[in-house]
C-alpha cells in the first residue's frame, strides 16, 4: 500500500523541534496571489482556505534554534483555524517570542534546486499551546526525570 502524495503526518511538538520554535514578526493572512489587473479593478484580497479542513490560512515565519544549517533555520508554518491565532508566550526580544505549536503536521516536500535538492517538509498547525503548557512544562518534565524519586 502506498502513502498518497500530500499526505500529512501528525507529529509531536518536542519530537519535531527538541529545541523549540522561535516566532518572528505577526501571524499574518496567507493571501491568494492578486494581479495587477485585480489589483487596479478593486477586487478584494482573497484568504487561502486549506482544501482538506475547510479552514481559513494564515502565516507566521519561525526560527529552528536546533537546525545547524543557517539557510534552513528559518522557514513558514501554515496556520488552520477559523480565526487569526494568537501567541500565548511574552516576547524575548522586541518581535520574537518563543512558541509550541498545537495540532502539528509534517508533509514532506522536495526542496532546492537543480543538482541541490533536499528533503523538507510542510509544517502546519492549529494554533498554539498556551503559556503554563509552554517551557516551563518541559523544563519540570527535564528536572523530573534528573531527579531521583524518593520511595
Amino acid at each position: 500500500m502506498a502513502i498518497i502524495r500530500g499526505h500529512r503526518f501528525e507529529i509531536d511538538f518536542d519530537q519535531a523541534f527538541p529545541q523549540g520554535l522561535v516566532l518572528v514578526g505577526e501571524v499574518s493572512p496567507d493571501n491568494e496571489y492578486q494581479s495587477r489587473e485585480d489589483k487596479a479593478a478593486g477586487r478584494p484580497t482573497r484568504q487561502r482556505v486549506d482544501e482538506i479542513t475547510g479552514k481559513r490560512q494564515w502565516k507566521g515565519t519561525v526560527t529552528d534554534p536546533s537546525e545547524k544549517n543557517a539557510k534552513r533555520a528559518s522557514f513558514e508554518v501554515t496556520f488552520l483555524a477559523d480565526v487569526q491565532p494568537v501567541p500565548t508566550t511574552a516576547e524575548a526580544l522586541p518581535g520574537m517570542r518563543p512558541v509550541e505549536l498545537d495540532g502539528l503536521t509534517a508533509e514532506p516536500k522536495v526542496a532546492g534546486q537543480g543538482e541541490f535538492k533536499y528533503q523538507s517538509y510542510v509544517y502546519r498547525a492549529t494554533g498554539f499551546k498556551s503559556a503554563a503548557s509552554g517551557g516551563g512544562a518541559k523544563a519540570a518534565r527535564s528536572t523530573s526525570e534528573s531527579t531521583p524519586k524518593a520511595a
